[in-house]
């Protein structure tokens, strides 16, 4: 089957979530590793909570709530105008160094993002980073009300770009998501950032200890959920070959 759009998860794919650091280290200094590997391990754990409850509240809402956990649990406490720079930062996330070139040598597909993020948040981020001139669609799950991976939210490419399942090539570096769309049925990419070998090599200098470490044994390693992704890339730099 023919390969009519490619698809992009945002947080982690297309934007670092860890140049958050920046922000966090800057408003607590000596805590900007540790707030940020808790906060992404809360926001993330939040909307699947609150999938399974049925209690849906948009990104915006579950990455405060996650953020204010976090710091809870450190014991650091914030005034309204640090919690608020903390948080625009969400607005401003870096890119991946390859990203811009990676899309516009796609261009002659339908490209888009399916986010968990908010509309608010999403349209924000990809108009500050430039990239609402190259993507026909920016998706979010606020239309259907819960997060990925729940299936309906991948539901919401076909009925935004027109095309079916097995037409698209998702991107993520999500091992979650990827696992999400591939039971969807999608055909997926996954961005395999953190290989094995590091992962052994850090475990061999006694790096787990470090907060980033553990969150790349979490969160960056492919889940045993008996989906795997039809490929596997390094980089988003990958993908023009992947589909020459």
């Amino acid at each position: 089957m023919t390969i009519k759009a490619v698809v992009f998860d945002a947080y982690g794919t297309l934007y670092d979530v860890q140049s958050v650091e920046g922000v966090t280290e800057q408003a607590f200094p000596g805590h900007g590793e540790i707030i940020t590997q808790i906060w992404r391990l809360k926001q993330l754990e939040y909307t699947w909570l609150r999938s399974l409850m049925e209690r849906y509240e948009d990104f915006a809402s579950v990455t405060r709530a996650s953020l204010d956990v976090t710091l809870a649990v450190l014991g650091l406490t914030a005034g309204p105008g640090v919690f608020d720079r903390i948080m625009e930062k969400y607005l401003h996330l870096d890119l991946y160094p390859d990203a811009r070139e990676a899309l516009a040598a796609l261009k002659s597909r339908k490209l888009a993002i399916l986010s968990n993020g908010s509309p608010d948040m999403l349209n924000a981020l990809v108009r500050n980073t430039g990239l609402h001139e190259v993507l026909d669609a920016t998706i979010s799950v606020d239309a259907c009300r819960t997060y990925k991976p729940s299936p309906k939210a991948y539901a919401l490419v076909e009925a935004t770009l027109g095309v079916a399942p097995d037409e698209v090539l998702f991107v993520s570096s999500n091992p979650f998501d990827t696992s999400g769309a591939k039971a969807f049925g999608f055909n997926v990419a996954w961005i395999e950032r953190v290989t094995p070998q590091a992962m052994a090599a850090a475990w061999q200098r006694h790096d787990l200890v470090r907060p980033l470490t553990l969150f790349k044994a979490l969160r960056m390693q492919m889940d045993h959920l008996g989906f795997e992704p039809d490929h596997r890339i390094s980089s988003l730099s990958g993908l023009p070959s992947l589909l020459s």
